[in-house]
C-alpha cells in the first residue's frame, strides 16, 4: 500500500519541536555493532524506514536486538550467518538501502570477508563505491564483481594490514568503512583528505570508547592504531542537523514562530549562518534555536554587490543534504540568490514542481538554479506531486506548508526513509496534514 500526504498550507506555523537523532549517523554507528561479539546500546535512534530496515537487516544476519523502546537498542553481534550473506534475501534487502554499504567495512576488518550491493536509495545521481573499493585494496582486500547479481564479494585472507591512503575524494560513508575496517587492521592507518563531518567523529568516538585507537578526530587526516580486538559501549547519537536546518525553513515559509529544542547547536557548523544569509532571523537559547515570526526576509548580497551564491561542500562547509530547503525558502525571499548543487548531478531537478506552484526559478544546469524571490508578492499554489528523494521530498512539502490551498505529495516513502512521524510532529505546530 503506498500513501500520500494531502496538505492545506498558509498556516503559520509554532511551537516547540525537538529534532531526531542523526540518520546518516545512526547508519554508521548501528553498522560499527559488527566489530564485537560484546554488546553494544546505542539510544536518541532516528525511528525512521531506512535505519529500521538497517537493524532488521543485521538481525537478519544473526545480531541479537534489544529495543528497549523505539529510539533505544542493544545489539550484540557474536554469531553472524555468512550463509545469509551470500542469499538472495541479502541482495534484495541490502540492495534497497545506500547504508548497507557501510556494513563492509566491519565484516572484513572483524571476519575478512564481506558483500557490497549496487547501491539503492535516493535517486539524486551517481553514488560512486570507488572510494571504498580502492581503500580496501590498500588495506589489503581483494574485491570480485558479480555482473548478474550486482554485487561485491571481497576477502582479506591473510587479515587487513595498516597503510597510508590519500583519498581521492572526501566521502563520508567511505572514511566511515575504511576507519571500521582499519581499527581491527595490523599496525598504523592514516587516511588523509578523510571526511570529517560529525557523524565521522561521532563514529571515532564510539570506537575509542570500544577500544580502538584513533587519533586525530575532527581534521581530515586521522592517524588510526590497529587493535587486537574491540568491546562494548554505551553511544547516543546527536540530533540530526538537517532536521534542524528543515525546522528553520519551515519557519521561515510559514511565517511561523518556531523554537527547536536540544539542537545541537555546537555540531551545527556554519548551517545557521547561511540561513541568516537568506535573511532569517535565529536566535541562541541555551541550546534551543528560536525563530521569530518574520513578515517578510532579504537575501544578502556579497559586499561587492553580486548576487549570492550559496553551495555545498565538504565538512565544515555547507551540507549537500540542505540545499533543497534552501532552494525553498529562497523562494519567498527578496532578492535573488543562485543555489550551486555540486555533490549530485540530479538533486535539484524537483524545480519543476515549484515552478509549477508559482516559484520564479532558472534552472541553469543540473548543477544549479537562478532563484528570483517573489517576497511574498503572491503565495504558491498547491498542486499535485510526487518525492523524488529524501531532502526533495521534505523541501516540497515545505512548499505545500506555505502554498494556497491543496496539495497532494506522491511517493512519501522517500519522507518517511528521513524523518520520523513527521506529519503527526508537523501538526502539533499547527500544520493541516494528513497521510491518506
Amino acid at each position: 500500500m503506498s500513501f500520500a500526504f494531502e496538505v492545506r498550507g498558509g498556516r503559520p506555523l509554532r511551537g516547540e519541536i525537538v529534532p531526531q537523532g542523526a540518520k546518516n549517523e545512526a547508519l554508521q554507528v548501528i553498522s560499527a555493532v559488527l566489530l564485537t561479539p560484546e554488546k553494544v546500546t546505542i539510544s536518541n535512534i532516528p525511528d525512521i524506514l531506512d535505519v529500521n530496515l538497517l537493524i532488521a537487516l543485521l538481525e537478519e544476519m544473526g545480531v541479537k536486538t534489544e529495543r528497549i523502546d523505539r529510539h533505544t537498542c542493544v545489539f550484540q553481534a557474536a554469531d553472524i550467518d555468512f550463509d545469509y550473506l551470500q542469499s538472495d534475501a541479502f541482495r534484495s534487502k541490502s540492495g534497497r538501502l545506500r547504508g548497507s554499504v557501510m556494513l563492509a567495512g566491519p565484516l572484513l576488518g572483524r571476519f575478512g570477508n564481506a558483500f557490497i550491493p549496487k547501491p539503492g536509495g535516493d535517486k539524486i545521481g551517481r553514488r560512486r563505491l570507488d572510494t571504498h573499493l580502492t581503500g580496501f585494496e590498500k588495506l589489503g582486500a581483494r574485491f570480485s564483481y558479480d555482473k548478474n547479481s550486482s554485487f561485491f564479494e571481497l576477502r582479506a585472507g591473510k587479515g587487513l594490514t595498516g597503510t597510508y591512503m590519500l583519498l581521492d575524494e572526501p566521502s563520508v560513508t567511505g572514511t566511515a568503512n575504511l576507519i571500521m575496517a582499519a581499527v581491527l587492521a595490523k599496525g598504523t592507518t592514516t587516511l588523509y583528505n578523510a571526511a570529517c563531518e560529525p557523524y565521522v567523529q561521532q563514529l571515532c568516538h564510539m570506537l575509542n570508547a570500544m577500544g580502538a585507537d584513533i587519533r586525530g578526530i575532527s581534521s581530515n587526516l586521522l592517524t588510526i592504531n590497529g587493535v587486537r580486538s574491540l568491546g562494548g559501549c554505551s553511544h547516543r547519537i546527536l540530533p540530526d542537523m538537517i532536521e534542524v536546518g528543515s525546522f528553520i525553513g519551515l519557519a521561515a515559509m510559514t511565517q511561523g514562530e518556531i523554537t527547536i529544542k536540544n539542537a545541537g547547536i555546537s555540531q551545527l557548523g556554519m548551517i545557521p549562518d547561511k540561513f541568516r544569509m537568506l535573511g532569517i532571523e535565529l536566535e541562541y537559547r541555551g541550546d534551543d534555536i528560536h525563530i521569530p515570526a518574520q513578515p517578510d526576509y532579504e537575501i544578502q548580497q556579497f559586499l561587492d554587490g553580486s548576487i549570492l551564491t550559496i553551495s555545498d561542500h565538504p565538512w565544515p562547509g555547507l551540507t549537500p543534504d540542505l540545499l533543497s530547503i534552501m532552494l525553498v525558502v529562497a523562494v519567498q525571499a527578496k532578492g535573488s540568490v543562485l543555489i550551486h548543487q555540486k555533490m549530485f548531478e540530479s538533486r535539484l531537478f524537483f524545480v519543476d514542481k515549484l515552478l509549477d506552484m508559482g516559484a520564479q526559478i532558472i534552472l541553469c544546469d543540473p548543477h544549479r538554479a537562478a532563484v528570483i524571490g517573489l517576497n511574498r508578492s503572491h503565495p504558491l499554489r498547491g498542486i499535485t506531486m510526487s518525492s523524488p528523494d529524501i531532502r526533495a521530498g521534505v523541501a516540497l512539502l515545505i512548499a505545500a506548508l506555505s502554498a494556497e490551498g491543496e496539495s497532494l505529495i506522491q511517493n512519501i516513502e522517500q519522507i518517511d526513509r528521513g524523518y520520523q512521524y513527521i506529519d503527526e510532529r508537523l501538526r502539533q505546530l499547527g500544520a493541516d496534514i494528513r497521510r491518506v
